[in-house]
């Protein structure tokens, strides 16, 4: 299963915030992102907020050796 990842760099904001997240599933990867969201752009933890969070998700490419 391919790792999935978020990077607040390809969100520009007015913070200009360059946090990358990732993580094995999707589950532990949008706990993570919606703890970021909430602490650090002062989102409010909604339905709403996950699922566009989900929509942002993108799956790692391994590099070949």
């Amino acid at each position: 299963m391919a790792r999935k990842f978020i990077d607040c760099r390809e969100y520009p904001s007015e913070m200009n915030c360059t946090v990358f997240m990732s993580a094995d599933s999707e589950a532990e990867l949008l706990e993570a992102a919606v703890q970021h969201a909430v602490a650090v752009h002062g989102h409010t933890d909604t339905p709403e907020l996950r699922e566009t969070l989900r929509t942002l998700f993108r799956d790692e490419v391994k590099k070949a050796a």
